[in-house]
């Protein structure tokens, strides 16, 4: 007996309303040059910078939030740039890439 068996016997009188529409996720405003995913040293710890996106700061806020998302790490968005910490370029280019962002490696 599933859940919704157990809701029909305990309140048989009810109608079951539509499927609750699923919340689309925002899209990002997509630009013609490439974002600059380098890699460097900061303290004697590696980071990745995310660098050279022209659209809007909310969308690169939420874009640095999902990146940190996927990879499970700390970062944060100062002076027009994402700030990942370790050295993710790979992983972080696959994913600008299958968002539509066109990506440049810089650095080693």
């Amino acid at each position: 007996m599933d859940l919704q068996d157990q809701l029909k016997n305990l309140f048989p009188d009810h109608v079951p309303s539509e499927e609750p529409k699923k919340e689309e996720k925002p899209t990002v405003w997509l630009q013609d040059d490439p974002l600059i995913c380098k890699y460097e040293k900061r303290k004697g710890k590696p980071t990745t910078v995310i660098e050279g996106y022209n659209g809007a700061t909310s969308d690169f806020k939420q874009l640095a939030k999902e990146l940190k998302q996927l990879l499970s790490v700390g970062g944060s968005f100062k002076n027009e740039q994402i700030i990942i910490q370790g050295d993710y370029r790979d992983r972080i280019m696959e994913f600008l890439k299958a968002k539509g962002f066109k990506v440049k490696r810089v650095g080693g």
